[in-house]
């Protein structure tokens, strides 16, 4: 039987390096840093400076953007008075933009609040510039710059909440496009869709149509890498968004794509069609009537397409062969 070694702790020097010089009570405490010299070292003059509850920087000089993120992030993850017991505390809001290197928002030196992300249970009050928000899901963090961050989607939905208390303008449109345009942990706008969604903001009007028009964009940006794959294909063009109806004028469906001759449909990232439960209603009831009706429905997401393009190509290759399943005859509007 083989017995693992704990690995003593860092020193306060390796530390510092690696909080960038902001440190808790309780870390000091564990080196053998007594609270005689905490408090000395802290008064007027001295080599270190108090920044939050229970937060120090171990110099004089001004706390640096990165070193205010340190103390939030410190200050919302005590748990008790040892070192080892530490509660989960990430970054959101116009803070973790920021490090994530949106353009619309402030750079880092000029964010005047600091939001934390932590566990509902926690009891912590804002302090300072640090605004403590809670949420009942589990904490996922991105390191961002050695920096915990909340994902992209929820930094977004909570910067646009504190936004939204506010007169006057916020760059709402550029952030949403910003968040599904970003190179490294870039998200997706089905991701905005849910937490937008869970925090309520979809009932913002501002909001609602900066994400409609993302979400439009998205799918026109799948329909023509499609329209480009059936450009190289040998199958005919189909028909745009067509409105399909029975012979006495009853509503079947608007697919994105149709192709009559065969009784085949295709549908493109249905998710972003439906923010509400109203339209995701309006949406797949249309699809079930034109299944019910005979015909094949092709669902094609933006994802698949861009990582597949070949396979999601012979799928609609082999759709358009086998055709629907005794089509009930339908007029095109």
């Amino acid at each position: 039987m083989s017995y693992r070694i704990p690995s003593p702790p860092p020193s306060l020097e390796d530390l510092a390096k690696r909080q960038q010089n902001v440190v808790t009570a309780s870390q000091l405490r564990a080196r053998g840093v007594p609270a005689r010299i905490i408090t000395e070292h802290c008064r007027r003059g001295g080599p270190w400076q108090r920044l939050l509850p229970r937060v120090y920087l171990l110099q004089a000089a001004e706390p640096t953007p990165e070193q205010r993120m340190w103390a939030a992030l410190l200050y919302a993850a005590q748990s008790g008075r040892e070192e080892d017991r530490r509660a989960g505390a990430v970054l959101t809001g116009a803070a973790a933009l920021a490090l994530y290197g949106f353009t619309a928002v402030p750079r880092l030196p000029a964010v005047t609040g600091v939001d934390v992300l932590v566990p509902r249970q926690r009891r912590l009050k804002d302090v300072g510039e640090v605004r403590i928000r809670r949420t009942e899901r589990e904490l996922e963090a991105r390191s961002v710059h050695g920096l915990a961050c909340a994902p992209v989607a929820r930094a977004v939905a909570d910067a646009l909440a504190e936004w939204t208390d506010r007169p006057g303008g916020a760059p709402v449109r550029e952030v949403l496009r910003e968040a599904v345009a970003l190179r490294e942990n870039r998200c997706t706008a089905r991701e905005l869709v849910v937490e937008l969604t869970d925090s309520g903001l979809t009932g913002v009007p501002r909001v609602r149509a900066a994400l409609d028009e993302l979400l439009a964009a998205e799918r026109e940006l799948t329909l023509g890498r499609i329209g480009d794959l059936l450009d190289e294909s040998p199958l005919p063009a189909p028909l745009n968004a067509p409105e399909l109806r029975m012979r006495g004028g009853t509503y079947i469906a608007v697919p994105d794509l149709y192709w009559p001759e065969r009784g085949v449909a295709v549908e493109v990232d249905t998710e972003l069609r439906c923010v509400s439960e109203g339209e995701a209603a309006w949406v797949h009831g249309g699809q079930h009537r034109m299944e019910y009706l005979g015909i094949r429905v092709v669902y094609v997401s933006g994802a698949r397409l861009a990582a597949d393009p070949d396979a999601v190509g012979g799928e609609l290759r082999e759709a358009y062969r086998v055709g629907g399943t005794d089509v009930v005859e339908l007029m095109v509007v």
